[in-house]
Parts: C-alpha cells; sequence; structure tokens
C-alpha cells in the first residue's frame, strides 16, 4: 500500500514507519520539516511539506498522528490554540484534501486519547463509558469529530484513544527516569489515580492490526489491559530501577505551577482496551513491570 502519514516523525511515528517499511508499503510522511524525514523515519521514507505535492498519487491509507505536545508547558490561551491548530486543524486540512482526490484511501485511523473521557476516577473505562466534560474531553472530541467526517467520503474510520506510551527513547518516560534514578521519585499527589499505559511495541501492534482489518473501525482505547494506580506505578519504576520511590509530589504544588494542565498529572482513566481485544489483538506487553524492565534496559 502506498500510505500517507502524520506525526510520521515522532514517538509512535518512528517506530511504525520501521515496522511499515519492512512489511513493504511505500510510506510518505506530511511534515514541517520533509528533509529530515528520511534521517528519523528512514531512508525509502518519502517527506512532503504539502498535500498538494501527493495530488494524482493514489493513497490507499492514511494515518494522522500529528499533534504538539499536551504535557509540554502550561494550558494559555496561546497554548491552547497550537494545540487545537495541530490536532483539530491538521485534521480538518487533511479530510478535506482526500475528499478531493478521485482515489480515495481504503481507512482513516486517526489519533486521540484517554483524555476523551476526562477524569474517570477509579471506574473502569470503556469504549462505551461515557466523558466527564473537561478541557481534555473537549479538545479530543473535536479532534476525533474532524476525523469522523472522513467517513463521509466512503473511509473507513478508527481513532485512537491513547494512553501513555513507554517508549526507550522520548515521552513522559524520559522526563520521569532522572528524578527515579536520583531517588527523588515517588507518587503524585495521594497517588490514587490511574495510569492507563501502552508500550511502544503494542501501540504500533494495534495500529498495524486496525490498518488490515477491514471490521474495524470507530474509537478504540489503545492501552494495556492493566491500568495501575500512580502510586504503583512510581513503585513499579523504582523497583524496575533499583530506586527508592517513596517521596510524593505535592498536588498543591503542581496547581500552583501548572495551573489548569495540572489535571493530566493528578487525574486518569481505569481504560481497559475491550475492543480491540475483542478484535483479536494479543498484547506484547500486559504487565507494567516487564514493559518497564523491556523499556529501561532497551
Amino acid at each position: 500500500m502506498h500510505i500517507l502519514l502524520t506525526g510520521g516523525t515522532g514517538l509512535i511515528g518512528r517506530a511504525l514507519c520501521k515496522h511499515l517499511a519492512a512489511e513493504g508499503h511505500q510510506l510518505t510522511v506530511w511534515s514541517r520539516r520533509p528533509d529530515q524525514v528520511a534521517a528519523l523515519c528512514g531512508a525509502q521514507v518519502q517527506g512532503v511539506a504539502s498535500l498538494q505535492q501527493l495530488d494524482g498519487q493514489p493513497v490507499d491509507a492514511i494515518i494522522n498522528l500529528a499533534g504538539a505536545p499536551i504535557a509540554d508547558r502550561p494550558w494559555t490561551a496561546k497554548r491552547k490554540a497550537v494545540l487545537w491548530a495541530s490536532r483539530v486543524g491538521l485534521t480538518e486540512q487533511l479530510v478535506e484534501w482526500l475528499g478531493q482526490q478521485a482515489h480515495k484511501p481504503m481507512v482513516l485511523i486517526s489519533g486521540s486519547a484517554v483524555g476523551w473521557y476526562g477524569d474517570g476516577g477509579d471506574t473502569l473505562v470503556t469504549e462505551q463509558s461515557p466523558p466527564n466534560l473537561e478541557y481534555t474531553h473537549t479538545l479530543c472530541d473535536a479532534w476525533e469529530a474532524a476525523a469522523r467526517r472522513a467517513s463521509a467520503h466512503g473511509i473507513r474510520v478508527c481513532l485512537l484513544r491513547t494512553g501513555l506510551v513507554l517508549a526507550p527513547d522520548g515521552g513522559f518516560l524520559s522526563r520521569l527516569l532522572l528524578p527515579f534514578k536520583l531517588g527523588l521519585g515517588g507518587p503524585i499527589g495521594k497517588g490514587q489515580h490511574f495510569m492507563p499505559w501502552v508500550h511502544r511495541d503494542d501501540m504500533v501492534g494495534v495500529i498495524i492490526h486496525l490498518l488490515h482489518n477491514a471490521d474495524a473501525k470507530g474509537a478504540f482505547n489503545a492501552v494495556a489491559p492493566n491500568p495501575v494506580s500512580n502510586r504503583e506505578f512510581a513503585r513499579t519504576l523504582g523497583k524496575a530501577l533499583k530506586r527508592p520511590a517513596v517521596l510524593p509530589l505535592p498536588a498543591p504544588l503542581l496547581k500552583l505551577g501548572l495551573g489548569e494542565m495540572s489535571r493530566l498529572l493528578l487525574t486518569g482513566q481505569r481504560a481497559v482496551p475491550e475492543k480491540i481485544l475483542e478484535q483479536g489483538y494479543s498484547f506484547k506487553f500486559s504487565d507494567l513491570e516487564t514493559a518497564l524492565n523491556d523499556v529501561i534496559n532497551h
């Protein structure tokens, strides 16, 4: 297949490109820095700066993973505009473009996040669960709605409600390693909120599964089957690093420093991947300790 990717140079996209290239697919990455695509994604991967460069070239599938990092800085009005444009705006542009093409792709696999559900407390969250209305839901819901419009063109649409991705070369885990290695890690706030996580290998595996499964459509929780509390995550990470992990990070301090964005660190979802399991996907990493050991010893 000829597969078009956005976010191809990111944490998930780089690994996905290597896997898809090994399967023999032709890959094109839409990027703000197309000259860097080959170095980051593989020599055979083409980078384009605009979709118009692909006009007249049949694209068989689209994997839309683009989005500015949501946890890099406080959610000021300016930052929220960037988050919206890089997710909702880009997806709208993508769907409008593909609607103009004579050859329509078979499938659009588009990013979202478990933040769609808002704070789920300790209630088990499946794809059928209703959301709690807050900023992350508003952002993810508009993002998903933009992607769903592709179905009007006869395109199968799958939505990835992604959890925290564990990888050896970046992502949220890279920010935790130094304080935990220094013995300064521990639970955040009371540590009771859940952390839906997924190993990057399984994140790639879920995408590949959805790509090839013609019956798959709608939203999928892209998370491992066993979410853990923040306290349990800290304990398991400390064990993997052979360091104590008992120093709590006070919630008031986070709220003072990060404002509304502190909710990313103080709330969570006990999300499980009900639909992808029903579709027959088998997780390589279901246990957090095994996943963390694999990533840390990579």
